[in-house]
């Protein structure tokens, strides 16, 4: 129990670390808090960064979701210690206590965590987000597709049931976070992949 409640508060803070605002503060960019969506992610870095700030953004929002679940499953922790350990660091994220508890919308943390906890599932959900993005070059349908694909995923290759409670979590928190974008999608009015104008 003690191990599980350790890894739980070190996925926490592991989430809680805002790579976008840390990249951009190390390149001379501005805050993405300030900029295009306002949201601190890959996709709007990628706004006003360029490729590589995007880049370097996803690659440690995927790490710190993957990290703790990895240094978790090598600690023996049992499975729902995994998913809790998982969800920490997605909600780490989502609200970092770094960064006054405005994180944000978790796509590349939630498949960190998820490819952590099985990493066909992930590989899958990975697959249909490409296909989507490939095809209709929106990233917020192209995330929320597979979002909403990963819960039958989990079901599909028998995860643990405390894994397919926690991955639930996520797709609705996930979901949550990306009530604007659905709205804007709704309207026709969201941005493709690689436009500057910002989301509303």
């Amino acid at each position: 129990m003690f191990g599980t409640v350790v890894f739980v508060v070190l996925g926490y803070l592991a989430g809680s670390i805002s790579t976008a605002i840390l990249v951009c503060r190390a390149m001379g960019l501005p805050d993405p808090r300030s900029e295009g969506s306002r949201n601190p992610g890959a996709t709007n870095v990628l706004r006003f960064g360029g490729k590589k700030a995007a880049a370097i953004t996803l690659a440690g929002d995927l790490l710190k979701g993957l990290l703790p679940v990895l240094l978790a499953r090598l600690a023996g922790i049992d499975a729902t210690g995994l998913a809790l350990t998982a969800l920490a660091a997605f909600v780490g994220h989502l609200y970092p206590v770094f960064f006054g508890f405005v994180g944000g919308k978790g796509v590349a943390t939630a498949f960190g965590a998820i490819l952590g906890l099985s990493w066909p599932v992930a590989l899958v959900a990975l697959t249909a987000w490409l296909f989507m993005a490939f095809v209709v070059r929106i990233s917020s349908l192209s995330a929320l597709t597979a979002a909403a694909l990963t819960p039958l995923l989990g079901w599909w290759f028998d995860l643990p049931g405390m894994y397919l409670v926690a991955i639930a979590i996520m797709v609705g928190l996930l979901i949550w976070r990306h009530r604007s974008n659905i709205r804007n999608l709704l309207a026709g009015a969201e941005d493709k992949i690689g436009t500057d104008r910002p989301e509303h």
